[in-house]
Formats: structure tokens, sequence, C-alpha cells
């Protein structure tokens, strides 16, 4: 269990923090929940390092999203293939491609919050000694005021 609590893929796959991969880094566990599913804590609940380094930093999550999503589609044909039922004298490419999207549409709250959980790791690196350090303070364009 430790292995698998200290690993970059488990913490990116669990939506832990990059940094001390054991806080949780959204604010509901449910993909599916209406209201909360995208929803981020600010900061880490345990190390304290926000999630959202700037202002608009999870622009780029679309092109991780996207890559995601050609992966999915691409496993799908591939899986569909193998299992011989993909050929080109009847509709089973249509078949295939309505199954792919249709898998796409309800996997797409899962795909979101696991894109961002990529795109916050790549630019938050682990530390193992988190607890003798603090978070680097954040510059941000727009300060942000607390009423």
């Amino acid at each position: 269990m430790q292995a698998k609590k200290s690993s970059y893929l488990w913490s990116v796959i669990t939506n832990k923090c990059p940094r001390c991969r054991e806080g949780e880094i959204f604010q509901s566990k449910q993909v599916y929940s209406r209201k909360k599913s995208l929803k981020m804590h600010d900061n880490c609940i345990v190390c304290h390092q926000a999630t959202e380094i700037e202002v608009g930093f999870y622009y780029g999550t679309g092109y991780v999203s996207y890559a995601l999503m050609i992966a999915f589609s691409v496993a799908t044909l591939i899986a569909w293939a193998v299992i011989g039922t993909l050929t080109l004298e009847d509709n089973s490419v249509i078949y295939w491609f309505f199954t792919n999207v249709g898998l796409m549409i309800v996997l797409q709250p899962f795909f979101m919050r696991l894109s961002r959980s990529i795109w916050l790791s790549w630019f938050v690196k682990f530390d193992p000694q988190w607890r003798d350090h603090q978070p680097e303070k954040l510059e941000r364009i727009v300060p942000v005021i607390k009423e």
C-alpha cells in the first residue's frame, strides 16, 4: 500500500495533491455529482499547496483532455478489432463510432478531473519532505480579495 501511495501514477489517478500525494484536490470524491464535480480546494488540505497557480491556469487541460480522448478512442478501436467485430463489409465501424461517442460522453467528467490532475502534476513537483518546506508564495496578476 505504501508503494501505491507514493507513486506518481497512483496520485494522478486518485486526484491527490502532487506535492504531498496525500490531500484531495477536489472537494467531492463523486465524479458525477452535479454541483461539485469540478470544484477544487483553493489549497491542498494537507500541505497547503495552491491548486490554482495563476489566473487561467487550467485552460491547458483542454489539450490534455483531448489527448486522453484520442487515446481512449484508439484503445476502443483496437479492442473492437481484437474482439473481431470490426470489419469493412458491414456497419461495424458505425457501431463502434456510436458506442465510442456514448462512452466518451458518459466518461467525460472522469476525463476532465483526470486532465486537471495531470496538468497540476506537471507544474507542482513531489516533495517527500513537504512537512519541512513551506509551499512557494504565488505572485498573482490579479490579487485574490476575500471579503
